[in-house]
């Protein structure tokens, strides 16, 4: 890596990670030797970061909190309400801004002053939210270990509790993290079931970076977003009502919607329906608004459905 500005700010990136790197291990990564990693660790000391080193067989350099902020031009109050917002939006999923923040806070976090670092634990600790929403609450420092661990392609370790309540023991290299609705998902490769899996981040205990690198994997879908969808549908109950509607064949066509096949023309005034669906209230919801009368023989679910949805209705209706 032959441009040294471009080099210092790779080097400056890995530092930002809360953990110590070997000097070995930063000249593998940027391509260059020893000799050139303690210049530059030298240069970033000059700029102001706070760069410690270890000696020893396992020693190295890690980025610690020093006195004063590195150069960012930011004074104290400046830094804590960033730091504020910044968890703020993490942890409530605003749209088009969630894992910069995250990523941000990592780096932020990392190179705080103690006295800054307890000024944002009593403002957080402090502070109740109102949501819009009800959510299961994500740890912010969950998300930043896990942030840092897709950025630097490191292996994780975390405790997991399933929807059962079931506990494990996860061993797995990251990809990407994905909010959806006010919810956070990991999607990762797992290594001991040699799988691709998501993961609620709400439900993750315990993330360790471990420092192995992670193996560059091809998602099986075109981007982690489709891969979680695709999941989440494969996951979720799928119904398939059977019912005859009294609408002539063409007219309900145009009106239902789907594909040809899932119409049988019985008269011309009747068809038989056949529709699949993730929900029993999608079902009764396409078949209510055709406005027309309606049997269904298929599944015993969506009739025993309909059945206390229209005596809420009469109810409704007969209120004056």
């Amino acid at each position: 890596m032959g441009d040294t500005p471009g080099r210092l700010l790779s080097l400056l990136s890995l530092l930002q990670t809360p953990r110590e790197w070997p000097g070995s291990e930063l000249a593998e990564r940027l391509e260059v030797s020893l000799r050139t990693i303690r210049r530059d660790i030298d240069r970033l000391r000059s700029l102001g970061y706070p760069v410690e080193a270890t000696m020893g067989s396992v020693g190295g350099y890690r980025l610690v909190a020093g006195t004063a902020l590195p150069p960012l031009l930011l004074d104290d109050d400046e830094a804590v309400a960033i730091a504020v917002g910044l968890r703020t939006a993490a942890g409530h999923a605003v749209a088009g801004i969630e894992e910069s923040s995250v990523r941000a806070l990592a780096k932020l976090e990392q190179v705080l002053p103690s006295r800054l670092r307890y000024r944002v634990g009593a403002l957080n600790s402090a502070t109740v939210p109102v949501l819009s929403t009800p959510g299961p609450l994500v740890e912010p420092g969950v998300l930043t270990v896990l942030a840092a661990a897709i950025a630097n392609h490191e292996r994780v370790r975390f405790a997991y509790s399933a929807a059962d309540d079931t506990e494990s023991k996860r061993h797995i290299e990251p990809h990407s993290l994905v909010p959806s609705g006010r919810r956070w998902y990991l999607v990762a490769f797992d290594l001991d079931r040699d799988d691709w899996r998501m993961f609620r981040v709400d439900r993750i205990a315990e993330p360790l970076a471990t420092g192995a690198r992670a193996t560059q994997r091809t998602l099986p879908a075109s981007d982690a977003a489709e891969f979680l969808t695709s999941k989440m549908y494969s996951l979720a109950p799928t119904y398939s009502a059977v019912a005859t509607v009294h609408m002539p064949l063409r007219e309900l066509s145009a009106r239902f919607g789907g594909n040809a096949d899932q119409f049988e023309e019985i008269s011309p005034t009747t068809c038989r329906v056949r529709s699949d669906a993730d929900t029993i209230e999608w079902l009764a919801l396409r078949l209510a608004v055709l406005g027309c009368e309606f049997e269904v023989h298929d599944p015993p679910e969506l009739v025993e459905h309909l059945r206390g949805l229209g005596e809420r209705i009469t109810r409704a209706a007969s209120v004056r």
